[in-house]
């Protein structure tokens, strides 16, 4: 490595060096910290699930470019049928974000979250503009990964290089977490969610929601985890899964009411 008369924070090749590694993990704290603390965020709503759905608009384009030019038609109508998501968590987004708008306090409360990217996250973080109201994505740096969505406020679009930075963040300050169907990364944030609340690692009452049941009840089997008694019976009471938008809300927020108006600010 070069060195010469450079203060050590200017030398990037020093910054971006194995050597540095703890400083760049430790400003992916500092840093949207500052930035939460500046905007006066103190708590928000995460909402996860796949990048791949789409719009039923979009979808709906789909549909008919498949028709017309002969692509994979069943292709196109899964993508039809799942856009369902997509305008679930974008009705969701906004009536908490009306909601929360509402409440009596100087801060921005219970501030509509997402991993910034495309698909489900897209649709919450747009429910919460459509709602004229604040929107955090914390998005990821990837080799494949499609650009942050549009709908993020730009001074709460927040690019991470280490996913467990990312996953800190979701958690810290969430007050409310709900998943809507996804792949591999949703299921890791559920399940590293779940654990977290099994262990009692997780000292605040955080409600968590798993969206659409017939999606949750094929991809994960809790009830044969219980039969195998590789978890309680108890801990499926955990999380509430639903298929309905006007439930959600109302858990979400008698929950929040409850549990989390008295207690602004990240805890875990």
């Amino acid at each position: 490595m070069k060195t010469g008369r450079k203060k050590a924070y200017e030398n990037m090749e020093f910054i971006r060096s194995r050597d540095a590694r703890a400083l760049r993990i430790l400003s992916e704290y500092l840093e949207p910290a500052a930035r939460f603390e500046h905007h006066g965020v103190d708590d928000t709503i995460v909402f996860m699930g796949s990048s791949r759905i789409v719009s039923r608009d979009q979808a709906q384009t789909d549909m008919e470019r498949a028709r017309d030019g002969g692509r994979d038609l069943a292709h196109a109508e899964q993508r039809l049928l799942m856009s369902k998501y997509y305008e679930a968590a974008r009705e969701l987004a906004h009536r908490f974000t009306v909601w929360s708008k509402q409440l009596p306090d100087d801060h921005r409360r219970f501030v509509v979250c997402t991993g910034g990217g495309p698909g489900i996250m897209e649709a919450a973080n747009r429910g919460a503009v459509e709602a004229n109201g604040t929107s955090v994505g914390l998005s990821i740096s990837l080799p494949h990964m499609e650009q942050s969505n549009a709908y993020t406020s730009r001074d709460l679009a927040f690019e991470f290089h280490y996913f467990f930075m990312r996953k800190f963040w979701f958690v810290y300050l969430a007050k409310a977490v709900i998943l809507f169907p996804g792949g591999f990364g949703t299921l890791d944030e559920l399940f590293e969610i779940l654990t977290l609340r099994q262990t009692g690692k997780l000292r605040k009452h955080l409600p968590l929601v798993l969206f659409g049941r017939e999606y949750w009840e094929s991809v994960v089997d809790f009830d044969a985890l219980v039969r195998h008694g590789s978890i309680r019976a108890e801990d499926l009471k955990l999380f509430l899964m639903t298929d309905s938008p006007d439930e959600v809300f109302r858990h979400v927020t008698g929950e929040l009411t409850l549990y989390g108006l008295q207690k602004p600010g990240a805890t875990l």
